[in-house]
C-alpha cells in the first residue's frame, strides 16, 4: 500500500521575519542613499504585504513615506495553459514610475519566472530608472538568470519541497515553513 506523508518544519519565525525585513529596509536605504525616488511594488499576494511592511520600516528609519504599489502578473505568466483560470486583481501603482527606482517585492524566489512576468507587467506602467528585487526567501533552483538585490534569508531546498509563507494579515500568523511530501510503501 502506498501512503503519502507530509512533514513540515519551520524555517522562519515571526521574529526572524521582522528582523529580516528591518535589515532589507536598511539595505535598500543604503544602496539608494535614502528613500527619494523610491517606489516599492509588491507582487500579489504576499509580496504586497511585505512591500507595505518594508515601507513602514523605511518610513520609521527615514521619517518619509515611500509609495507602495500592488502588481498583478497573472496575464504575463508563461504557464497560463498549465494553471486553472487565473484570478485577476487590480494593479495599483499610486505614482508614475518613470525615472524612479522601483523595488519589486515578493515572498519567495524560486525559478525566476514570477519575477520575469513582473518585469514584463511593470514595463506597461512606465520606464523606471532602475528595477531592483527584494525577496523574503531565496530557495534556489533558478530556471532564468534572475538574482535578488535584497534577500531576507537564503534557504537551499529540494525541488520536491514546498515553501509556505504565512503572514499575519492573511493567515493569522507570521511564519515560513518547508513542507516535504514523501511517498513510501507500507509492507503490512
Amino acid at each position: 500500500m502506498t501512503r503519502k506523508t507530509t512533514s513540515e518544519r519551520q524555517i522562519m519565525s515571526q521574529d526572524d521575519i521582522r528582523r529580516a525585513l528591518a535589515r532589507v529596509a536598511h539595505e535598500i536605504l543604503e544602496r539608494n542613499r535614502g528613500a527619494q525616488e523610491l517606489v516599492l511594488v509588491g507582487i500579489y499576494t504576499r509580496g504586497v504585504l511585505l512591500a507595505n511592511r518594508l515601507a513602514a520600516n523605511i518610513g520609521q528609519f527615514e521619517g518619509s513615506e515611500v509609495p507602495v504599489g500592488a502588481l498583478d502578473i497573472n496575464l504575463y505568466r508563461d504557464d497560463l495553459q498549465e494553471r486553472s483560470r487565473p484570478v485577476l486583481r487590480p494593479t495599483n501603482i499610486p505614482v508614475a514610475i518613470n525615472d524612479k527606482r522601483v523595488v519589486l517585492v515578493d515572498d519567495v524566489l524560486y525559478t525566476g519566472r514570477t519575477i520575469r512576468a513582473a518585469m514584463d507587467a511593470l514595463n506597461d506602467f512606465g520606464r523606471p530608472k532602475q528595477v531592483q528585487l527584494a525577496i523574503l526567501l531565496d530557495r534556489g533552483h533558478r530556471e532564468l538568470p534572475i538574482r535578488a538585490d535584497y534577500v531576507g534569508q537564503n534557504i537551499p531546498t529540494a525541488t520536491d519541497e514546498v515553501v509556505k509563507v504565512r503572514m499575519e494579515e492573511t493567515d493569522g500568523v507570521d511564519r515560513v515553513t518547508i513542507v516535504r511530501s514523501d511517498d513510501f510503501k507500507d509492507s503490512r
